[in-house]
């Protein structure tokens, strides 16, 4: 009996090994393995979607305005996993354009896979790249987001009219940049998953977060932007009050599809 006994615990504790360790291989996320993470940003006024030049939209602040242009940075992007530790997404500098559509569709290649729980990013370049020189891509100074005057990158821009405004025609210019102290419009932000939402990046799927890009927000916030008293900018302490208006929420995460 007791050698009989022996062999039973022997044989319980072998088949509980292995059911152990293929719960481990099944609930491990493959190492060296790779997948897509698609970014979709959809540009707003509020509720509604942007349309550049025809329709006419109201601040929260009763200012009525049109949008000839809207463009901006994203660059340094870095996805947060459960555990907390992160992965930079290398040479992740991306230029939106409300005007080209297929800008406003980003796709991350190679990036290691496992569970994610949030996306940071700059809105606007670095400090470094402000200062590097002529270069190509979404930093080519030929994009007209870059200052020749000011050796700098337009981080975020904003062109349009408004009744309100008292420059010539009723302009709206908004060039939101600078990088030094005390005018640094440099903004990191992280807008929220969806609650109890991660990104789960496979090698077979790749997933998408779709962002709400909201201009209004770069009006109201911190700061109440009327026209009438504040119309154009291009840099300077001006550009620091919507920088931390836009900051305070412009980018909104909508959903994350599995794919």
């Amino acid at each position: 009996m007791k050698f009989f006994s022996a062999n039973l615990i022997i044989i319980s504790l072998f088949f509980s090994t292995l059911l152990l360790t293929g719960c481990k291989k099944e609930d491990a996320t493959p190492a060296n393995q790779t997948g897509e993470v698609d970014i979709e940003f959809e540009n707003t006024v509020g509720t509604d979607p942007l349309v550049l030049d025809k329709k006419t939209y109201t601040t929260l602040a009763g200012d009525d305005f049109t949008v000839s242009a809207f463009k901006y940075y994203i660059s340094n992007l870095k996805l947060t996993r459960t555990d907390g530790t992160q992965y930079a997404v290398p040479e992740s500098y991306y230029l939106v354009n409300s005007a080209i559509s297929s800008t406003q569709h980003l796709a991350l290649k190679d990036v290691p896979a496992g569970d994610y729980k949030a996306l940071t990013f700059i809105i606007g370049v670095d400090s470094a790249r402000n200062v590097s020189g002529a270069q190509t891509g979404a930093l080519d100074p030929g994009n007209a987001m870059f200052w020749s005057w000011n050796s700098g990158y337009i981080f975020a821009k904003l062109e349009g009219t408004s009744p309100q405004s008292k420059s010539a025609a009723n302009g709206l210019m908004f060039h939101i940049g600078g990088f030094k102290s005390p005018n640094n419009t440099i903004r990191t932000v992280t807008p929220a998953f969806p609650s109890g939402t991660l990104l789960l990046v496979r090698a077979d799927h790749s997933p998408e977060i779709h962002y709400n890009v909201d201009i209004l927000k770069m009006f109201s916030g911190p700061n109440t932007i009327r026209f009438g008293t504040l119309s154009t900018t291009m840099g300077g302490a001006n550009s620091v009050r919507l920088a931390n208006n836009y900051a305070q929420g412009m980018f909104t995460v909508e959903h994350i599809h599995a794919n």
